[in-house]
């Protein structure tokens, strides 16, 4: 169990991160009810394929108006293991709340999608031509952990630990948590139900888009938190 330690106390009302966890849940309740045959068409569907978006025979500039770029954004809310879609909307909630009472609700929101996008078309360039289609929000959490890291660098989070018949508080680096999501997913990878499902350029890229993002980012904050 974690508990967020924060030093003020902020009037926010983080209703972009709810949002985004009931979307991921209502999509995820969806598809489980929906039969197999339906359910593969679905992911097919408004899954990102990288083979539908990087095409040998036309230039980048007619490639970005392809209607199959869409998917980069439907698919952030698409997901079909239950471990996938809670080691996600976990580590969403840890981070996302307090990044975004910094951020405010709508430049959060901005981070989340547009992370989200561009981790997935990271992902499906380093897989070009791949039939599968790529899924999840793993990108767009990763644009979050990335700048919740370059935000609060020094931050620490409250961990409880069951010890025995006793829990135990304890305070960790935040940066050791971002590991822990690091390692959740690589054991999906190598022991979920598909076997090597995470295209790991997404989360490098998500990252990197995030800790861009607080860094250009920093002065309009600051303003915010002034204001």
């Amino acid at each position: 169990m974690f508990i967020q330690v924060e030093t003020k106390r902020r009037r926010r009302t983080p209703w972009a991160t709810l949002l985004l966890v009931c979307l991921c849940v209502l999509a995820f309740v969806g598809l489980a009810l929906t039969p197999a045959p339906q359910r593969v068409s679905l992911l097919l569907e408004w899954g990102t394929i990288p083979a539908n978006i990087f095409h040998r025979h036309q230039s980048l500039l007619q490639q970005l108006h392809d209607p199959a770029l869409l998917r980069l954004f439907t698919a952030l809310f698409i997901h079909v293991a239950w471990l996938h879609l809670l080691s996600n909307l976990l580590f969403l909630v840890i981070f996302g709340l307090p990044a975004e009472r910094t951020l405010g609700s709508l430049r959060f929101l901005f981070l989340f999608l547009v992370g989200g996008v561009v981790a997935n078309l990271m992902g499906a360039l380093s897989l070009a031509g791949m039939g599968r289609p790529i899924i999840g929000c793993s990108g767009a959490v990763s644009a979050v952990l990335g700048t919740y890291l370059a935000l609060f660098p020094r931050a620490r989070l409250g961990l409880v630990l069951p010890l025995g018949l006793y829990m135990e508080f304890v305070r960790v680096p935040a940066f050791l948590l971002i590991g822990i999501w690091v390692l959740l997913q690589l054991l999906f990878s190598y022991a979920g139900p598909s076997y090597g499902a995470v295209v790991w350029w997404t989360h490098i890229a998500g990252f990197l888009f995030g800790v861009i993002f607080a860094l250009v980012s920093r002065r309009s904050i600051a303003r915010g938190l002034r204001g």
